[in-house]
């Protein structure tokens, strides 16, 4: 994203502490190519005024409540300027892997913010590049090694959904989205399933299809379905598509 030269860069600053979004607020008012949008003081604000105001700039808290800095970046997508606000210094890496602008600590200086911002300023002017991830390439970027999901954001529209993967019954991919199934609901994530395969723990999660990954805990049984095919039966009565490989995967599992 770039902003055309003379019109003032559109700012969400997001920070769950009123004191902090005070003190981004006061080193803004001295910057009339600034104009701030909105506050939020969570991320599903955050998500929702990303998507109503299309800003240019987010000044984003990493530890909030409801959803964390980088998931508000991978629902939102990567395709803005982003300067990290945070108290710990231990998200650092992660967030140059996601291309963010810079990555202030708290306290933040007058001088530290400035040259922040000049470093915003010169991305959306395209004098820098952005080289934006994919959002799927977002939430892998800012996991942990070793560390599977536990929940999984989905944005609808302004709306933002929270699952839990040990509800997940099975993913489904659908084009350039997977569509996560729980409870007998669907929603759509825009994702591929490959990625969505390696942030799951293999121990749980099985691919049993080009298309498919289900939680095992969900399998009931295997039947045969025509000439070497099968199916696999979840505890709800939905039966999935199982490939040779995922059968094979599938029983060896199950014979544990």
């Amino acid at each position: 994203m770039t902003v055309e030269p003379g019109k003032k860069i559109r700012t969400v600053i997001v920070d769950d502490e009123d004191l902090a979004r005070q003190v981004l607020r006061e080193f803004l008012s001295k910057h009339p190519e600034i104009e701030i949008v909105a506050e939020c003081a969570n991320g599903f604000q955050a998500v929702k005024c990303a998507a109503e105001l299309e800003p240019d700039l987010l000044f984003l808290d990493i530890q909030m409540p409801k959803l964390d800095g980088f998931e508000v970046l991978e629902l939102i997508g990567a395709n803005r300027a982003v300067i990290f606000v945070t108290a710990y210094d231990t998200f650092a890496i992660r967030a140059f892997e996601v291309h963010a602008v810079d990555y202030l600590l708290k306290p933040v200086s007058a001088e530290r913010f400035d040259a922040a911002l000049k470093r915003a300023e010169e991305r959306l002017s395209g004098k820098t590049p952005s080289a934006p991830l994919a959002a799927m390439e977002l939430a892998a970027s800012a996991r942990p090694p070793s560390q599977y999901l536990d929940r999984i954001p989905v944005r609808d529209g302004t709306s933002v959904f929270i699952i839990q993967v040990a509800k997940l019954d099975y993913a489904e991919a659908q084009d350039d989205y997977v569509a996560l199934v729980t409870a007998g609901k669907k929603h759509l994530k825009q994702q591929t399933i490959s990625s969505l395969e390696s942030a799951l723990d293999p121990s749980r999660f099985l691919r049993i299809h080009r298309s498919y990954i289900v939680n095992l805990e969900r399998v009931v049984k295997i039947e045969p379905f025509g000439k070497d095919t099968h199916v696999a039966v979840l505890s709800g009565g939905v039966q999935l598509p199982v490939s040779r490989a995922g059968h094979a995967r599938l029983r060896a599992f199950l014979d544990r």
